[in-house]
């Protein structure tokens, strides 16, 4: 194997391993608009300020508090100078009274005494890491420190000889930058003042996206719709787009229904003829194959028509679920198949009634052209409403679910063989279920048929 085939290995590993770390917060990051617009003003913005405190806190924080202890230490080594230099010029009361007046320190000579154990080290241990770092380098002697035992003192003992410390209380606000803290509460402050408009006008520029979105929704639902374009330029622009799709969508419905319901007409007054021509002829068995031809022709007309002129011009309307699949049962049951009943969830759903009832019209037919008997399942969860017609017929293979769902198709050898039948049936249903922005799916019935479920939203 060459050396470029063994580092390409390598390189392929990290490429498909990077594709994963990217897949893998692609799926964690929110999908919606308004969530991924948060991140993208929001994560900026905390980087700067992480960063803007983290320099605060490294150079200017830190070094102000090096700098005071230093100054503490320094007094003290000079106080250890004076004391250990000119023992009999100053007394031990004299050094605590000019430590006192002029340098702001408590300080007392113990005698007979040693150094304490060592305290734990703090959690934020900025000052004891700075006041000990300049005791050990201008002192250099052995001491113990304590920051935390009182809140506004601190405490320094420095070993001078055996049996003898020099106690030392200093405010901590000599020894380290106390107010410091104040520029990170109005750093915080404004940024969640700032963040706070931020989303106001983030939220009020989304809102006619989001009205859009649902307009549009509605409006393939075949609901009525009340939308006004809003917010920004290229949204508004948007918008009316939308309302002129919309006008286009509905002139040309029309159009296409009047062309419909004109051919309709033609057609059936000439259907009309030849039965009325019929009528005044003998009735010999030629005369009964014509009428049922003409009455095959016009079923087969209506199937035509109700397929090319869909279902678009009916409102949506909110119906008990319970009382549209009864009287669907009643009707399967006239045909003489036993049909049960089960629903599940809230009767009450939003749809296009007519089409809904043709739809499941088509589906029953289907169903007991072909079987003894007939399932109907409806389950409303959420803001979906699934609805199973199972059978116990002879099915349909898998390979050919999809191709019946096709205008004019009929299987040679199962449920679509119907000489009566237009093969339009179930076209019509799949139809009318996306329409309502679902579909209508094949499968394996548990009665030993086929399967047809209608998932919408409602």
């Amino acid at each position: 194997m060459s050396a470029s085939a063994l580092l390409e290995q390598p390189r392929a590993a990290l490429r498909e391993f990077v594709r994963r770390v990217v897949r893998y917060f692609a799926r964690q990051l929110p999908k919606g608009l308004y969530a991924r617009s948060l991140i993208i003003i929001i994560t900026p913005f905390v980087l700067l300020q992480s960063v803007v405190a983290y320099v605060f806190m490294e150079r200017h924080w830190q070094l102000v508090t090096q700098r005071l202890s230093a100054a503490v230490t320094a007094d003290i080594a000079a106080l250890i100078d004076v004391h250990e230099n000119f023992p009999r010029a100053i007394t031990a009361d004299q050094l605590s009274r000019i430590a006192a007046e002029r340098l702001n320190l408590n300080v007392e000579i113990l005698e007979g005494v040693n150094l304490p154990s060592p305290l734990p080290p703090p959690f934020f241990s900025l000052l004891d890491e700075a006041l000990s770092d300049e005791i050990r380098r201008q002192i250099g002697r052995p001491f113990w420190i304590d920051t935390v035992g009182r809140s506004s003192f601190i405490e320094i003992r420095i070993l001078l000889k055996e049996g003898t410390v020099l106690r030392v209380f200093a405010r901590r606000s000599q020894a380290y930058a106390s107010n410091s803290h104040i520029f990170l509460v109005w750093m915080v402050g404004t940024s969640l003042i700032l963040l706070a408009v931020a989303i106001l006008f983030l939220r009020n520029q989304i809102r006619p996206i989001q009205k859009l979105a649902i307009a549009a929704e509605d409006f393939g639902r075949g609901r009525e719709i009340e939308f006004r374009p809003r917010g920004a330029r290229e949204v508004r622009q948007a918008g009316h787009a939308f309302l002129e799709m919309k006008r286009r969508i509905e002139r040309a419905m029309d159009q296409r229904t009047t062309m419909l319901n004109g051919v309709s007409h033609d057609l059936r007054t000439i259907l009309t003829r030849f039965r009325l021509s019929l009528a005044l002829l003998d009735q010999t068995p030629e005369v009964e194959d014509l009428r049922r031809d003409i009455d095959e022709m016009g079923r087969m007309l209506e199937g035509y028509l109700a397929f090319a002129r869909g279902d678009f011009g009916e409102q949506a309307a909110t119906v008990d679920l319970t009382q549209l699949l009864s009287e669907l049962r009643s009707d399967a049951e006239r045909s003489g198949q036993e049909t049960s009943l089960e629903i599940v969830g809230d009767p009450r759903v939003t749809l296009r009634v007519d089409a809904f009832k043709r739809l499941l019209f088509n589906l029953l037919s289907n169903a007991a052209r072909h079987g003894e008997h007939i399932a109907i399942t409806a389950h409303h969860e959420g803001r979906w409403l699934t609805v199973h017609v199972d059978d116990d017929g002879p099915g349909i293979p898998p390979e050919a679910r999809e191709e019946v769902f096709k205008p004019f198709v009929r299987l040679d050898e199962a449920r679509n063989q119907d000489e009566s039948g237009s093969g339009l049936g179930l076209a019509i249903a799949r139809d009318i279920a996306r329409s309502h922005g679902g579909d209508v799916t094949l499968s394996d019935s548990p009665l030993g048929g086929l399967r047809a479920s209608v998932r919408i939203p409602a």
